[in-house]
């Protein structure tokens, strides 16, 4: 799976942007300590902008912008033939079709490294008033490019948006079980309770995620 088959497998901006903030929610409350997370959801990045990210701890990531102008999606697989850092910058084609819209985000510094090169081995995007996503046009370093970009394993769970993956992937990323029904609840943005919290984690209790959940912008009671 590459960019391209991502692009035509994503929802529209609203559902990905409730589906990312539900992922980070869930793993607040599985993992307390932010920097153990693997989602993340900052509902205010800035005055008019969201922020959805995923970090691996092995170097893959990916940036996901929701803005009144559409959505921006950057990934990077660190060991893909198209990293930036096994040529002379951004594999041609990923970002070179990117709207001037976008272009900001291009060369945002939370996306680069410290010399100023975007980080990206993989992007897609999609104004406001586009019916799909679009992706560039790439000229894929292998014939069998499945894998070529690390799109299929970057975005698994926003291409598999169901209750049941997130519980397969959670439940082996953090080696406990995860309780489906309170993902499904979740998934459907539900408002997170004492109850709820404690079904997923029995070691911590609502109060204690308030900020967290606040920044995430997911609704409690």
């Amino acid at each position: 799976m590459t960019v391209h088959d991502v692009a035509r497998r994503l929802p529209e901006i609203a559902v990905l942007r409730e589906h990312c903030r539900s992922m980070a929610a869930l793993e607040a409350v599985l993992s307390p300590e932010w920097e153990s997370r693997h989602h993340s959801f900052n509902s205010q990045w800035s005055e008019t902008e969201s922020l959805a990210s995923m970090r691996n701890g092995s170097g893959d990531e990916y940036s996901i912008v929701f803005s009144p102008a559409g959505a921006y999606v950057r990934g990077f697989d660190h060991a893909s033939a198209m990293s930036p850092y096994a040529g002379d910058g951004p594999w041609p084609g990923v970002l070179d079709e990117v709207p001037v819209i976008f272009r900001p985000y291009v060369e945002e510094p939370a996306f680069s490294d410290e010399d100023g090169m975007p980080v990206v081995t993989a992007c897609t995007w999609r104004e406001t008033a586009d019916g799909r996503w679009s992706a560039g046009t790439i000229d894929f370093p292998y014939a069998a490019a499945e894998e070529t970009d690390g799109a299929g394993h970057l975005f698994q769970l926003l291409v598999d948006r169901t209750p049941d993956a997130f519980q397969r992937w959670a439940e082996d990323y953090y080696e406990v079980p995860v309780d489906l029904e309170v993902v499904r609840r979740v998934f459907s943005s539900h408002p997170l309770t004492d109850e709820l919290v404690r079904t997923l984690n029995s070691e911590v209790v609502l109060a204690d995620l308030l900020e967290d959940i606040a920044e995430i912008g997911y609704p409690t009671l």
